[in-house]
């Protein structure tokens, strides 16, 4: 799903979408009422989301919206898009934001793996499925840092601290691909 729900409406301007948009929290914007939003506060500093007010550290147009390039009114809004990513999408980010980032990463990454007609570059799906390869081997291996016949349960942790640091791992690779995609150089 390339979109919000067909019978959804925007919250901010109570019309249907256009130009849609997707930031780090998942939610759904008009491209051009984000970026109102973002113009109505200080230019320099992050936009927060209207609805749960987190900040929005990348913007994601959608497919439809990529295909309206040609439209004037939609380009220019797009190339705001843009900057707006250009400005924000390529700092770094605190781990507790990376951790709120990687639900929304990992969903969209898998969505990419799975759908033919999408392009990830080949280095990228291949270090994704090193990285995961690398994870699950080392939960199924019997070689641990903490053993869990030792220790049962709490011998479980590192296998959890692995997977953990291989999700956020592979969601920078992917952020990093869509920073580039829609907002880098």
């Amino acid at each position: 799903m390339d979109g919000p729900p067909a019978d959804d409406f925007y919250s901010v301007c109570h019309s249907s979408f256009n130009i849609l948009c997707q930031s780090n929290c998942s939610h759904w914007f008009c491209g051009n009422c984000i970026m109102l939003v973002w113009h109505h506060g200080l230019a320099l500093q992050l936009c927060r989301c209207p609805l749960c007010r987190r900040q929005i550290t990348l913007l994601i147009p959608g497919e439809a919206s990529l295909r309206q390039q040609h439209d004037p009114e939609a380009a220019k809004i797009l190339e705001k898009v843009e900057t707006y990513n250009w400005l924000f999408g390529g700092g770094t980010n605190g781990i507790v934001q990376k951790m709120r980032d990687l639900q929304f990463l990992l969903q969209r990454l898998l969505r990419e793996l799975l759908d033919p007609r999408r392009s990830l570059p080949l280095v990228i799906r291949a270090r994704v499925y090193i990285a995961m390869f690398l994870s699950a081997v080392y939960i199924v291996s019997p070689v641990d840092i903490i053993p869990e016949g030792l220790l049962g349960t709490v011998g479980f942790l590192d296998d959890l601290l692995i997977v953990l640091i291989c999700s956020l791992h592979v969601a920078a690779i992917y952020r990093s691909v869509l920073y580039f995609r829609h907002g880098g150089s």
